[in-house]
């Protein structure tokens, strides 16, 4: 059913006004465009978007929305080097009034569970963590299963830090900041060791996703208890 959903909502295309960009660290930019009233989405979901405002050759490319569903904005996360393409060029050009379209959103990365939940981060893979996050905390509905996020970034630059820190003080989310590899493997071996049936839900660079997923393995978690969100064009 997921997957017919998906196909129905690829199709559709909105218009998004752009409305602002934020430096969040070095390299790192979010975009905010005004939600239209029929767009919904799961929070965790990604989008098809699409550069009108100018012509370029790959004028459409999937990003998580990390803005959460009961926000009132579309929100996107992404690095944008010193020599990038021209996708993020058009992005940065984008000025108040501009629009860019957007198909979907589809994915099944969201929660749907009642088991304990442990969400893995690399770097920029905070993006729909960042969405489930806050829907939880917004929505405030009663009791969520335990959640632990565990956020890795080489870099230490964490995004969305106050925010992260902020939520975790509101809800019952424990977060927790790694730099090395390591580090994670023996916080992830705590939290198999205290629960069985938890969720992992991994999102990030292609590399980390597969180290992590073939770790978790490794330890004995079920392949059906691994999600996993590999962001490529980040």
């Amino acid at each position: 059913m997921a997957f017919f959903q998906d196909m129905v909502s690829i199709f559709k295309k909105r218009d998004l006004p752009f409305i602002e960009r934020v430096q969040e660290a070095e390299g790192v930019y979010t975009f905010r465009f005004e939600k239209p009233q029929e767009v919904a989405w799961k929070a965790g979901q990604h989008g098809l978007f699409t550069i009108t405002h100018q012509k370029i050759k790959d004028h459409t490319r999937p990003f998580t929305i990390a803005s959460a569903p009961v926000e009132n904005v579309v929100q996107m996360t992404m690095k944008i080097s010193n020599h990038p393409s021209e996708f993020k060029k058009a992005m940065l050009s984008l000025q108040k009034g501009d629009t860019i379209k957007l198909a979907g959103p589809v994915g099944s990365f969201y929660l749907q569970t009642d088991s304990p939940v442990v969400l893995v981060a690399g770097g920029i893979g905070i993006t729909p963590f960042r969405s489930i996050l806050k829907q939880i905390e917004i929505e405030a509905k009663g009791a969520h299963p335990p959640i632990h996020l565990m956020y890795l970034d080489s870099n230490k630059s964490y995004l969305f830090q106050d925010e992260l820190d902020q939520l975790a003080c509101k809800t019952a989310v424990q977060v927790t900041y790694l730099h090395e590899r390591n580090h994670l493997n023996k916080e992830l071996d705590k939290l198999i060791s205290s629960s069985t049936d938890s969720q992992f839900f991994v999102a990030g660079p292609k590399d980390m996703v597969g180290a992590v997923t073939a770790y978790l393995q490794k330890q004995q978690v079920p392949k059906r208890n691994i999600k996993k969100d590999v962001l490529i064009g980040y």
